[in-house]
């Protein structure tokens, strides 16, 4: 019986195998690329079936000489889930720019901020669009296979993962398609290059489906007009049609048939009644009482919850599961949610659609600080500090992120720190997740415009969240604008950021047939749960400087876009004037503890004492006074201080390691007795009067004959030797000395110290 069954699944493996390579047979027979032009543009390439056939789905995408292998791969049993398991793994790979990772082990290790940042965004384009009951691991991983300097690999990764998935058999409703925005001289250019990207002001990275639904907007700007940036955003989504329209006629050429799966079951009709009886009138009541705040509206709604499933198990003969029934509950109160809202125009805590809740601002809050501020918008609370220190504090970035990026390193960045008593929860701190980095990103960057490029010190604002209730990003921006007037940095202007929310009614869930919506300004944290968008635009009064625009629906028309744009406008002019309040402009004068920056114009031949051996005398000075002295190629040394009385005790410090006898004035040309007080390999170090440096004279200058070593000449410590001086190496400061010329035939008379010093 045993020998049979062994046999039966060898039988089994094997016809799985047939199968497998008959399927990668046939799948290798409809290799096909298309080519998307850009008017005036390089064009994208994509193609498939050469790669990685064993997956699901998998596409290259190619533009210029940067090109991406994206590949799907979904499982077919489903996993225990209220939502899409989709994970997206986007990998920078310092072999597809010919380098080699700079770390000990040589090898890629975890992943990069930029990693994380591109894998989120290629994520929020590709989520949208799966089936609502579609609960299956799926796996989306972007390998890069070259890059050029030229052209950026993450809207090629969004465009081959939307290929790969339409190529396969998962079910997705895409495909979508992705460009990068630039605005240059006033003109919109599609996908710039890194060098045209350098002098844009605009970055924005535009994902839509077919009818020019808009499904992901993300990107930073230098303070935009909104007529340039609503224009850029329809720019880019008519050339999203195009790559659409090429991944349809490839998908229609060799794509698989969507496979079908197992969905739950539909709970009866009855059950979903009986809830809907119990629930609807108390939900009602919980969503219309506006005295209610976050943690005793949720704990109501949680009461509701707890009644309701009790009843029903109590009353039925056989109730479904737990699981289901808590389904149930959950459709139910996102419908009256969203109904109280088209019914009242009034949200849950009373407000009206357009009106945002209550602000309150503090700063200076630590004196020992550099900079710091509470912002406060309703139950959102978030306390900014700024540190300021020296430049070489400034963060670096790996070799293959400056090729990609062009970005060498930061002297502004923020950090944003998101601890779980924020929400009343118990959980784990420790190394940021990627939820944290992608909301500092964006608070970053709608703060990066207004900080001066220029600035004499590195910036690193840090922003902790205390209460969350919606937009703690946004909330991000308005505190790190506040701390950073406080600290005294000279930003261009006030920036506040706000985030708006969407709820729609369509016809059979089809946002292509959207009958009425609501645009929410400043949403709550509900809000955002059970609504459709989370919009979140910063900026000042005169612009656009960041956006993330996450879609929880297949695409939403233009029209709504540019709608919440103009929302978004209006609230953040609201929020400026608020603030404008507590600070308006950058602190004057600056604070007791303000850091202190000079330069040190050392002579050459100096330097040397100043930093010791080993670097003792610069140790010894920050040790002793907390003030850095940093060599600099151009200005001699960059001495930073945290403040001004450091300041001072390094500038004594400086000043006695450099206080000397005074030095005689040696005569270019001349001759002197020189003393040896060391023998080296490479010659002898000598000195010309008692108080000086050694200075070496090389091998190649002790004789006309080609020594090795300064013995062959039978040199000793002590013995006095006649040189010629040559004045000092404008480069290093070194003497330079020689003894070869003295053995010409003709030599003018020698000198010793005492004549010259007698002079």
């Amino acid at each position: 019986m045993a020998m049979f069954t062994l046999y039966f699944f060898k039988l089994r493996n094997l016809h799985r195998n047939i199968d497998c390579f008959r399927s990668i047979r046939n799948y290798s027979n409809k290799l096909s690329s298309v080519d998307v032009e850009f008017s005036g543009r390089a064009s994208l390439k994509i193609s498939t079936g050469k790669y990685a056939r064993f997956t699901d789905g998998c596409a290259v995408a190619q533009l210029g000489d940067t090109s991406v292998l994206v590949t799907a791969v979904s499982k077919t049993k489903p996993t225990p889930s209220s939502f899409l398991p989709l994970v997206v793994d986007y990998r920078q790979k310092a072999a597809a720019a010919g380098r080699i990772p700079t770390n000990f082990l040589r090898r890629e290790l975890g992943p990069s901020e930029q990693e994380v940042l591109t894998s989120r965004l290629i994520d929020r384009s590709l989520r949208p669009l799966f089936p609502k009951n579609y609960m299956f691991d799926t796996q989306i991983m972007c390998n890069l296979l070259a890059v050029d300097s030229m052209h950026h690999a993450d809207v090629l990764s969004i465009n081959a993962a939307s290929a790969a998935l339409s190529l396969s058999d998962i079910p997705w409703n895409g495909p979508v398609g992705a460009v990068r925005v630039g605005l240059c001289d006033n003109e919109v250019v599609i996908n710039p290059t890194r060098r045209e990207q350098a002098s844009s002001d605009l970055n924005l990275v535009v994902s839509a489906t077919s009818q020019s639904l808009v499904v992901m907007l993300e990107g930073s700007a230098n303070n935009v007009y909104q007529q340039d940036f609503l224009k850029a955003i329809k720019a880019g989504v008519k050339e999203c049609q195009k790559i659409v329209q090429t991944i349809f006629q490839l998908q229609n050429s060799c794509g698989k048939p969507k496979r079908t799966y197992e969905t739950k079951s539909e709970p009866d009709k009855s059950v979903v009644e009986s809830v809907r009886a119990l629930s609807e009138m108390r939900l009602r009541e919980v969503f219309q009482d506006y005295e209610h705040d976050k943690l005793s509206r949720d704990e109501a709604v949680r009461n509701i919850h707890n009644d309701v499933l009790e009843k029903i198990r109590l009353g039925m003969e056989a109730p479904p599961d737990q699981e289901t029934l808590s389904r149930i509950f959950g459709n139910n109160a996102r419908e009256t949610f969203r109904d109280l809202i088209f019914e009242n125009n009034k949200r849950c805590d009373g407000r009206a659609l357009d009106q945002l809740r209550a602000i309150s601002c503090e700063v200076d809050l630590y004196k020992p600080l550099h900079g710091s501020a509470l912002f406060q918008r309703g139950q959102t609370q978030v306390l900014c500090t700024v540190a300021l220190d020296s430049l070489e504090s400034a963060v670096k970035s790996d070799p293959v992120s400056v090729l990609l990026s062009g970005i060498k390193e930061k002297n502004f960045f923020l950090h944003y720190e998101f601890p779980p008593y924020a929400t009343n929860e118990v959980g784990r701190s420790g190394p940021f997740q990627r939820r944290e980095l992608g909301h500092g990103a964006l608070a970053e960057r709608g703060l990066r415009s207004v900080v001066p490029t220029d600035f004499p010190f590195t910036i690193r604002l840090t922003s902790e969240v205390l209460e969350s209730n919606g937009s703690s990003s946004m909330a991000s921006v308005c505190g790190g604008s506040l701390a950073l007037m406080d600290a005294g940095v000279d930003i261009s202007a006030p920036a506040a950021g706000v985030a708006i929310g969407l709820v729609t009614r369509c016809e059979n869930d089809d946002t292509k047939h959207l009958t009425d919506y609501r645009i929410l300004t400043d949403i709550l944290g509900i809000e955002d749960y059970m609504g459709d968008m989370d919009f979140k635009m910063a900026g000042t009064k005169k612009g656009i400087s960041a956006i993330q625009v996450d879609v929880k629906v297949p695409g939403l028309p233009l029209k709504v876009i540019m709608e919440a744009v103009q929302a978004a406008t209006d609230a953040k002019s609201k929020i400026i004037d608020i603030m404008n309040k507590t600070i308006s402009k950058p602190r004057q004068p600056r604070k007791s503890n303000w850091p202190v920056s000079v330069t040190l114009d050392v002579p050459v031949h100096k330097r040397g004492k100043l930093i010791g051996p080993g670097g003792n005398n610069l140790k010894k000075i920050m040790l002793e006074t907390g003030a850095q002295v940093i060599p600099d190629e151009e200005a001699g040394f960059r001495v930073f201080a945290p403040n001004q009385e450091a300041m001072d005790e390094a500038q004594e410090m400086i000043n006695s390691l450099l206080k000397s006898e005074q030095e005689p004035q040696l005569e270019f040309g001349a001759i002197y007795t020189a003393k040896v007080v060391e023998l080296r390999e490479i010659g002898v170090m000598v000195t010309l009067y008692p108080t000086m440096v050694p200075a070496l004279l090389h091998n190649s200058q002790l004789d006309q004959r080609k020594i090795n070593h300064p013995s062959a000449l039978g040199l000793e410590v002590g013995q006095e030797i006649q040189v010629k001086y040559f004045g000092r190496d404008p480069v290093s400061g070194l003497m330079r000395l020689s003894r070869k010329v003295l053995q010409s035939p003709t030599s003018p008379g020698i000198k010793n110290f005492q004549e010259t010093s007698n002079r």
